[in-house]
């Protein structure tokens, strides 16, 4: 009697609702713009994962290491519903053409609007974005957002080390985060940091308020490596600061140098839970140690000629140089040519490098895998990057230039397709050394060693290996190089700012002239 009455009694009470499962979109919209490179970035030069696409968009991009992927994991922890848009990149090149810029945002705009009801939003940025019209490029797109959303829908962004962060889009946003490493391997984690975050602020359980301190200098690329002094400590200290139950993100920036925009330089962005004098206070005092640092990053390194000599000294191999003029992944050409001359001029072996030059490809491809390869390489793309250099040998292999990466590398990437490859075994070569000319179809960062392994190239047994970049290949070449030597080569991304013709930074940047 007892257990029928209870059933009655329950069944006579009024349903309650169920919980709302809050939805949160999820996207990027990333370029690293250089203000150098005479050659705009177009539609065509963009690859768009798209929501509604035929690809399970959420799948995909978990088997990256990459911000999105930090979104989707964080957001299974934190209990919310992720929908995705879409992702555009491009490797960095000369800054966007407007209509470039708009045709991707209005695509990510619509994306929005067709999702209904979402109760927040996780954007990857940049950061570092140049758009004719808009010297920040990601600024604009936050602008355009919360205009579309209004002041208090939550919008957290995530930015590269190398953002170039201004003032409004710290007022814009919700919260902003950047890598806190470069080489980039924290990608992901920084991703499950806003959603975790994002997962926060839904359930009304902070209010964020952040502010931005910028450091009145150039912080030089070259020591923008935080895994080493003068970086890891503050590095280390942005860490520590976030186990403040007041304190949601510290992100320190390097800035990126290349792009020539009002607040081009580092900075540092503290968000906390509702308390602006603390946030204001770690960020001043982060800022001043980076600000301490200057008589410690002063440029010291050897040209393209003095670099080739001091490999071809060395005891130990193999001797990675890192190109910094032709740094791809800064928005360089990718077909200097200044190391490659130096090889021949000083008979180098047992060398590797790579080269963007997709009609030296066709020509390897016409020869045959076995034929004579006989013609001038590189320095095709501008006056910038070298000359064109002639090179003598054969056709080693030819290859369709995709490659997988799967650890975690700078940038958390897994699939890459330089298009096709062509390699030349050149002249010089011994049998147990070989003078290797890696051509490829397109400009490809060098952030991991299959490129050249998927290639039938064993970097261990080379003598000196060329990656086109400064930091970020690093992740992939330390663990086995005997020495790296970065290299003070021209170019659109050449480590020196006296190279170039800035218009548009603050006056009196501390490290210009350096």
């Amino acid at each position: 009697m007892f257990r029928w009455l209870t059933l009655f009694l329950i069944a006579a009470l009024p349903a309650f609702p169920q919980t709302k499962r809050f939805r949160v979109a999820i996207g990027g919209f990333m370029h690293e713009s250089n203000s150098f490179n005479p050659a705009h970035t177009t539609l065509s030069d963009y690859t768009i994962q798209e929501a509604g696409g035929g690809e399970d968009l959420l799948a995909l991009w978990s088997k990256s290491s990459s911000e999105v992927s930090g979104f989707i994991a964080g957001a299974r922890e934190a209990g919310f519903d992720v929908l995705p848009t879409l992702h555009a990149n491009a490797t960095p090149k000369g800054p966007l053409t407007t209509d470039t810029y708009n045709a991707i945002y209005s695509r990510l705009e619509n994306k929005l609007k067709s999702l209904g009801r979402i109760d927040g939003l996780l954007l990857a940025l940049h950061g570092a974005m140049v758009v004719e019209g808009y010297p920040h490029g990601d600024e604009e797109t936050v602008r355009r957002l919360r205009k579309l959303y209004g002041p208090g829908f939550p919008i957290i962004v995530t930015h590269d080390f190398h953002a170039n962060v201004s003032p409004e889009i710290v007022k814009l946003s919700t919260v902003l985060i950047t890598y806190k490493q470069n080489p980039h391997l924290d990608t992901k984690d920084r991703g499950m940091q806003a959603a975790r975050i994002m997962g926060r602020i839904l359930r009304g359980q902070v209010k964020p308020v952040q502010t931005v301190v910028k450091p009145p200098m150039v912080y030089n690329i070259i020591f923008q490596n935080t895994y080493a002094e003068p970086l890891l400590p503050i590095t280390r200290e942005s860490i520590a600061l976030e186990k403040n139950p007041k304190i949601l993100a510290v992100s320190v920036s390097g800035g990126y140098q290349y792009g020539d925009v009002p607040y081009m330089g580092p900075s540092v962005v503290v968000a906390t839970d509702n308390d602006p004098a603390l946030a204001q206070k770690e960020a001043q005092r982060l800022s001043d140690m980076l600000w301490a640092t200057r008589d410690r990053i002063v440029l010291r390194i050897p040209d393209p000629a003095g670099a080739v000599r001091e490999a071809m000294a060395a005891t130990k191999f193999p001797v990675a140089l890192m190109d910094t003029g032709d740094n791809i992944g800064g928005g360089s050409a990718g077909d200097s040519t200044f190391l490659l001359a130096e090889f021949l001029k000083q008979q180098a072996t047992g060398w590797v490098i790579t080269i963007a030059d997709p009609g030296a490809v066709q020509a390897a491809v016409k020869a045959g895998i076995g034929g004579a390869f006989d013609m001038e390489v590189g320095g095709k793309t501008d006056n910038m990057h070298g000359k064109p250099v002639r090179v003598r040998g054969r056709v080693k292999s030819l290859h369709d230039g995709s490659y997988i990466e799967t650890e975690v590398r700078h940038g958390g990437g897994r699939y890459f397709n330089e298009g096709l490859t062509a390699v030349i075994e050149a002249e010089g070569s011994t049998r147990d050394l070989k003078n290797l000319l890696v051509l490829t179809t397109r400009r490809a960062s060098p952030n991991s060693l299959h490129q050249i392994i998927s290639l039938g190239i064993y970097p261990q047994r080379q003598h000196i290996l060329v990656a086109k970049g400064t930091i970020a290949p690093r992740a992939a070449y330390e663990p086995v190089s005997a020495k790296i030597i970065a290299v003070d080569s021209p170019g659109a991304t050449a480590v020196n700012p006296a190279r170039f013709t800035f218009r548009h930074v603050r006056a009196n940047l501390w490290g210009m002239g350096h």
